[in-house]
């Protein structure tokens, strides 16, 4: 299981507000693995303002 923290290390670089399918393209380029891929798709597709936004959202899937 990932966690948000570990999560926002494979998120640098994303130019925010963010939708999900960028968020998903950088954690790729960034060496992300499989689970933390399907993890991202699986977040709702909107526009995210910050990493904060999306550890809330990964937080709130644990």
């Amino acid at each position: 299981m990932t966690t948000a923290i570990e999560a926002q290390r494979y998120l640098k670089g994303v130019d925010y507000p963010a939708d999900r399918s960028t968020i998903v393209k950088k954690a790729k380029e960034n060496g992300a693995d499989e689970s933390l891929i399907r993890t991202l798709e699986n977040l709702p597709d909107r526009e995210y303002n910050g990493p904060n936004a999306i550890s809330k959202e990964l937080s709130g899937k644990s």
